[in-house]
């Protein structure tokens, strides 16, 4: 069986020990904001166009540092289809609200990891380990 590896970015964005995580229309869980690269893109390029698309801010390309990979089963894909989120960190300008895809923005902790998708979980796992967040 050959595993099918999606590569994303997502922005690790924390608040009052809660990190923030969204959810797409037609879906239940809760998983980092951000995407896949287009042709020719780097992981900040894409992760600004994404995050843009996806939450309506811009975040400074100064700021953005790399957090860690993780990954995990994709959600609602065929077993086997891994998915490799890079994450990264960044300062914005503007006020993170749902756009596009996204029907909703909600800030998490490990009390919402049934939530979560099993990459988002591993995220907040990695967060609480920090101690980033509760």
């Amino acid at each position: 069986m050959t595993t099918k590896m999606i590569d994303k970015l997502a922005l690790i964005t924390l608040k009052d020990g809660k990190v923030a995580m969204v959810r797409s229309h037609n879906k239940t869980l809760f998983y980092a904001p951000g995407g896949k690269r287009e042709a020719g893109e780097t992981d900040e390029q894409a992760l600004c166009r994404e995050i843009d698309e996806e939450l309506t801010v811009t975040l400074i390309p100064d700021t953005i540092s790399f957090y860690g990979d993780f990954t995990g089963q994709a959600d609602g894909k065929q077993d086997g289809t891994q998915v490799r989120i890079r994450c990264f960190q960044a300062e914005f300008t503007g006020e993170l609200k749902p756009a596009a895809e996204i029907a909703e923005l909600a800030w998490l902790d490990s009390s919402d990891l049934p939530r979560c998708s099993l990459v988002a979980a591993l995220i907040i796992k990695d967060l609480c380990a920090r101690k980033l967040i509760n």
